[in-house]
């Protein structure tokens, strides 16, 4: 199997997460024995982002990365895991709302592929950036 960031980089759909991840400086994060679960937001999900949020976020790196620690939980948590919870705690520190009463849904978002297993976790792919507040 390959890791977290060895997954992200060979699906297409992750083109623009993996190049906010290089600027975040968070490769060798997501590469740690974790585990760790991310809540990955597809192309889509960031295209749906006001024009230019991106490339400011990219000139502010700490922000940035505070966003992209905010998809990230520790731990190993499959969809059966999460649907016992109501809400999960992120690397970034705030929490993450929970509901999988009618699908599977992470803050606002819904998760459109689950428990893809990775060495060091497992990613759930979703369709919106979910930010804090």
């Amino acid at each position: 199997m390959a890791d977290i960031v060895d997954i992200a980089v060979q699906t297409e759909d992750f083109s623009t997460l993996v190049t906010a991840v290089k600027a975040a400086n968070l490769v060798e994060a997501l590469k740690s024995p974790g585990p760790l679960t991310v809540f990955a937001p597809n192309n889509a999900a960031f295209a749906k982002l006001p024009p230019g949020t991106i490339q400011t976020l990219v000139q502010n790196i700490p922000q940035l990365a505070r966003i992209l620690t905010y998809h990230v939980v520790s731990g190993k948590l499959m969809q059966a895991d999460l649907a016992q919870v109501n809400s999960v705690t992120s690397l970034e520190g705030s929490p993450i709302a929970i509901d999988c009463s009618d699908g599977f849904e992470v803050k606002n978002a819904t998760v459109i592929a689950a428990d893809i297993e990775a060495d060091n976790g497992v990613i759930h792919v979703i369709d919106n950036v979910i930010l804090m507040g």
